[in-house]
């Protein structure tokens, strides 16, 4: 059974940091690519981030670019997002995804405020 377990997200202060962690199982997660989504309250779910199954190709949506971070450890096969000066617009639940789409987790929120 494919799994993803979201965790770290939290209440923070803008200009803080947070580290999340997509630990995974159910499929070889060292062949696939991985994701970041979130979504925000009455938005859709917009794509963050996305690493490489070898984690040496990385893209970033421009909302991201110079403060998110998305990383992977094979042997754990578990990926994570380090997010640096957050934003009150960084508010959302965020969700990882391999490349093909499986099944959601139930998400990690994160809250922004002060």
């Amino acid at each position: 059974q494919v799994q993803f377990v979201e965790s770290g997200g939290g209440l923070v202060q803008p200009g803080g940091s947070l580290r999340l962690s997509c630990a995974t199982s159910g499929f070889i997660f060292s062949e696939e690519f991985m994701r970041w989504y979130r979504q925000a309250p009455g938005k859709e779910r917009e794509l963050v981030a996305q690493v490489s199954d070898d984690g040496g190709s990385k893209y970033y949506a421009d909302s991201a670019k110079g403060r998110f971070y998305i990383f992977r450890d094979n042997a754990k096969a578990t990926a994570y997002l380090q997010m640096n000066n957050l934003k009150s617009e960084d508010s959302a639940v965020y969700y990882c995804m391999s490349v093909p789409e499986r099944n959601w987790g139930q998400g990690t929120q994160v809250i922004v405020s002060s």
